[in-house]
């Protein structure tokens, strides 16, 4: 708990951005695993100044934050997106930081873990509902951390599990997907996926829980598993040359690579320095697209009043909690603000986890319903069961919005 808070206030010697132009150009730098600075992008701090000059009724970060997710939507690989990559720097270090300290041991670093989320960037933009969620930080927060999370837990499988233990765990479509991300042709993965079918079908572990450290095959086992594989090589293959035990090792070996570097790619800074050069990082080499003429026909009437909409969303329920019980309030500090598990929080209001567990259902609940009654009296919305899915999303991403700001 208390190294917990210690990171996590070491971190915050980070100065958030406040300039509308530095929000939507600027990128984390690190020094090690410490932020070390914000840089700057020309190219986006012109499109910025750009814009702005066009449209000078509106100056906040949520609405030009719906404004490029729009067009990106229409040019996914533009300047939008870039623009979106920065935006979200800072709730991707936070997601980063807050994350990586609730597993006691991780190869990843804060600087990692914020490259897995950058990268994934992508998926979040492509999940955000601009009708649904309150804001794309809140939604990416949640997102970039779910995402970070279920790396971790698979990087601790992974690492714990031999070669041969990793083969029986995979699904085809992974084993798939890892050999083309390799660069092998169609024919070649034919091979090796039946060859690794072989190997599930023959090798066969004696005990279930003991799967994790299988060792090497015996040599009778290649050898039946080779043999199974020269006879189905005639029925599901257009090569049909025979093979050896040795081949079928050094192509299963190849597939343990392949999937390794696949599924825990190396991640790489773009704040690095470009190789071969003294001066000068990655980041100055990405190529961007100039203004596309679809930023002039943004519905801007149509962001302003969605944007109007969560402000008086936002208004509404940071009034509700104001209204909590201190005990409550603090319940939803420890869950939001400091990330902490439902046990860990247990731990410092020294009570049962289940007890802990039973106060924030409840609170959610009675915020859900607030917020719902509030939606159909005021937006005269009805409340059928999606919508209420809808209105639960919507409130789990304002918390982790509201506790992280404040």
């Amino acid at each position: 708990m208390l190294v917990q808070l210690l990171h996590l206030s070491f971190n915050r010697l980070m100065l958030p951005r406040q300039d509308t132009v530095e929000i939507f150009s600027t990128f984390i730098q690190f020094d090690n695993d410490r932020f070390a600075g914000w840089a700057t992008d020309t190219r986006l701090r012109r499109s910025m100044r750009q814009s702005l000059s066009t449209i000078t009724t509106v100056n906040s970060a949520s609405f030009w934050a719906l404004y490029w997710h729009q067009i990106w939507q229409h040019q996914p690989t533009g300047l939008a997106r870039e623009h979106l990559t920065a935006y979200l720097q800072e709730v991707c270090f936070w997601s980063a930081t807050k994350t990586i300290t609730g597993f006691s041991s991780s190869q990843y670093s804060v600087a990692d873990c914020f490259q897995v989320a950058i990268a994934r960037i992508d998926k979040v933009l492509k999940g955000f509902d601009r009708e649904r969620g309150f804001n794309l930080k809140s939604y990416a927060s949640i997102t970039c951390a779910n995402l970070i999370r279920e790396l971790l837990r698979q990087q601790k499988e992974i690492d714990i599990c031999s070669d041969w233990s990793l083969l029986r765990k995979l699904s085809q479509k992974r084993m798939i997907e890892a050999l083309a991300n390799a660069g092998l042709d169609r024919e070649t993965i034919e091979q090796y996926v039946l060859a690794w079918n072989c190997l599930k079908t023959i090798y066969v572990p004696e005990r279930a829980s003991s799967t994790r450290q299988l060792p090497k095959p015996q040599p009778e086992t290649w050898l039946a598993i080779a043999n199974l594989y020269n006879q189905e090589r005639h029925l599901q293959l257009s090569s049909q040359e025979a093979v050896t035990c040795e081949h079928l090792e050094k192509w299963l070996l190849i597939c343990v690579k392949a999937v390794r570097s696949y599924l825990f790619p190396n991640v790489a800074s773009i704040n690095q320095p470009k190789p071969g050069y003294e001066t000068g990082e990655i980041i100055d080499s990405l190529v961007g697209v100039d203004q596309s003429p679809l930023v002039d026909m943004i519905a801007q009437e149509e962001i302003e009043q969605r944007s109007q909409q969560h402000t008086d969303i936002n208004q509404f329920l940071t009034a509700i909690i104001k209204q909590l019980k201190p005990e409550e309030q603090k319940l939803l500090e420890f869950y939001y603000a400091l990330g902490l598990k439902q046990a860990e929080i247990a731990q410092e209001l020294n009570t049962k986890q289940y007890s802990i567990s039973r106060q924030l259902s409840r609170v959610r609940k009675e915020l859900l319903l607030a917020l719902a009654q509030w939606s159909q009296s005021t937006m005269h919305i009805s409340l059928t069961s999606d919508i209420l899915d809808n209105i639960s999303s919507l409130l789990e991403e304002w918390l982790a919005s509201y506790y992280d700001s404040n």
